[in-house]
């Protein structure tokens, strides 16, 4: 096996962490934290200075993502976050007032995310709106004793699913993977290779595709350990597809999963070239790792996606629901190539900024601070989407505490599938996976 190297990162969802022996200690201390946040006159911890100004004073937010790394990189957020800034203030502002969108570089480190929190904290923010980052346990501290509520993350780690200033609008990575693992239930006849990062954040998959694999009747995956950071990964391919093709030959038609973020394009390159000789097998993987871009550039219909089922958190790009976020980008982009409205960060964020302004506009003429604006979003009311996911509401804790995931309050993931180059609806609507994280075996 090639790229043993492990990654450092400590913030990803860690299978200790959510085994089910642990997830008393948990909900216990989910719950005493949010205790303590409802016992502090002032609310949770707000230092002095965070309160976000009152009147005519601006509304600050912030959003965060790596940008330029050599890992995952999500330019898109920030741009589109401030994208989103000209065209609210364009239109009267939030209430009548101006938002301030500051944006800032994880870099995919903890030092830079901690940097990112702390100016946060320094500028007054009243909420972290629509960002990624793998360090949550680098930011989340600081948030958390300014008391400002993390709205709508990407949902890659851990603490984003248990801290009760995080209010997440997706599954994340558990419910994606799970979908997956029941979709591909359905359509492989034989054996599923995973190829997944050989990462602490990667360990955590194999348990959540097989969940799904195990709600179709279908054996575990196989689990194949890869480099995040290779530059091709033609020993790994070859791999999977003898497992997948494993058996007596044309009775079987297994799948391939390869779950590697930013570094997919460059396994389905290697993949490719390995696949000449091998009987066809299935294809399959999450929106985040491939999207239409990627479909574009390696070939459309004529490529390794075609046929290929993919999980997302929500409908495909070209489905009019996302008319809101397009008019945002058509009128307030200008020539802003990173904002693409197909992407997954990008879309994330602009779910964050519709439940934001929710919150917001659910205060009237009152105070808009992290204190006010987290209540809002505790308070048990509905925030829509316009059917881009269910209707949100978070609430003390979700059926997923048990799993260790007290946040995830929206397990709900749609079915798309590659045909002729393009990512279609593969199942109408959304397929909830609660059920089918509930019974991961994570231990």
């Amino acid at each position: 096996m090639t790229g043993s190297r492990r990654s450092s990162t400590r913030s990803t969802f860690l299978p200790g962490f959510l085994r089910k022996t642990g997830s008393v200690r948990a909900n216990a201390l989910a719950a005493g934290a949010l205790a303590a946040c409802a016992s502090l006159t002032a609310g949770c911890g707000v230092v002095p200075g965070t309160t976000g100004g009152s009147g005519d004073d601006p509304i600050v937010v912030m959003t965060w993502a790596p940008v330029g790394t050599a890992a995952t990189n999500k330019p898109g957020m920030p741009a589109f976050a401030r994208a989103y800034a000209r065209w609210v203030n364009a239109h009267g502002g939030l209430n009548g007032r101006k938002l301030t969108v500051l944006t800032c570089n994880d870099h995919n480190d903890a030092v830079s995310a901690a940097d990112c929190a702390r100016r946060a904290v320094k500028e007054k923010a009243v909420a972290v709106v629509g960002s990624y980052s793998q360090h949550s346990d680098a930011f989340f501290p600081h948030l958390e004793g300014a008391g400002i509520p993390y709205v709508g993350g990407y949902g890659v780690t851990n603490a984003e699913f248990t801290s009760p200033l995080s209010f997440p609008v997706n599954g994340g990575q558990p419910a994606l993977l799970a979908g997956l693992g029941k979709t591909l239930a359905e359509s492989c006849s034989g054996p599923v290779a995973l190829v997944r990062p050989d990462t602490i954040a990667g360990d955590a998959l194999p348990p959540m595709l097989n969940a799904g694999l195990k709600a179709g009747r279908h054996d575990s995956a196989e689990d194949q350990r890869a480099a995040e950071d290779a530059t091709e990964y033609s020993a790994q391919a070859e791999q999977a597809l003898k497992t997948a093709t494993a058996g007596p030959a044309g009775t079987a038609k297994g799948c391939v999963v390869p779950a590697l973020g930013d570094r997919n394009s460059t396994f389905m390159d290697s993949f490719r070239r390995s696949r000449q000789g091998y009987p066809a097998v299935h294809t399959g993987t999450v929106l985040g790792s491939v999207d239409q871009t990627l479909i574009d550039a390696s070939g459309g219909g004529s490529g390794p996606y075609e046929g290929a089922y993919v999980t997302g958190w929500y409908p495909v790009s070209s489905d009019k629901r996302w008319a809101g976020m397009q008019k945002v980008i058509n009128e307030s982009a200008f020539t802003d190539t990173s904002i693409d409205p197909s992407d997954t960060g990008v879309q994330t964020t602009w779910i964050a900024y519709t439940v934001f302004e929710q919150a917001v506009k659910s205060l009237g003429d009152g105070e808009v601070s992290a204190d006010t604006v987290r209540t809002a979003l505790s308070s048990g009311q509905e925030f829509s989407t316009d059917g881009l996911t269910p209707a949100l509401r978070w609430k003390f804790t979700s059926r997923l505490a048990a799993i260790g995931l007290p946040r995830l309050t929206n397990a709900d993931v749609t079915v798309q599938q590659v045909q002729q180059g393009r990512l279609v609806a593969a199942k109408k609507g959304f397929v909830d996976t609660t059920r089918t994280l509930e019974s991961a075996d994570l231990d």
